[in-house]
Order: structure tokens, then sequence, then C-alpha cells
């Protein structure tokens, strides 16, 4: 099992997703809010490598953002 220790996996969660032309973003200040195509009830989607994996839901414990798997995305193909 050594060999697995070097295999790198990116790990990516998604809490929602928008669009928006590149001079809002550019327009941007601190404090600006970017409204997302998601509600606080949704599922988080987890990626590897791109590849959603996972939805799960994010937690607060001793100051810390937990993500919890809720269910394996079924793989297509």
């Amino acid at each position: 099992m050594n060999t697995l220790d070097d295999i790198e996996v990116d790990i990516t969660v998604e809490l929602g997703a928008t669009t928006m032309p590149i001079h809002h973003l550019l327009r941007m200040g601190r404090g600006a809010v970017i409204e997302l195509d998601a509600s606080e009830n949704d599922p988080l989607n987890i990626y590897a490598n791109s590849t959603l994996i996972a939805h799960g839901e994010v937690s607060v414990e001793d100051g810390h953002l937990r993500v919890q798997i809720t269910s394996k995305s079924r793989r297509r193909g």
C-alpha cells in the first residue's frame, strides 16, 4: 500500500455556482455578496480530480468547517 501514499487527489467542495460578467467581478470589493444557484439546504457537490464523487453537507465544529458525505454519486458509463 505504500505506492498509494504518493498519489495526490485534488478534492473540491462546491457550495453552488453562478455566472457573471467579468466586469462585475472586477468591481466587487470587500463585503460583496455573490448569489449562488443553491439554497442552504441543498447538498454540496464533492469532486475528486474534477469528477463528481459524492454529495454532502457542511457543519461547524470547534470553529472548523467540516463536510460530511451524505451520499455517493452514481457513476455513469
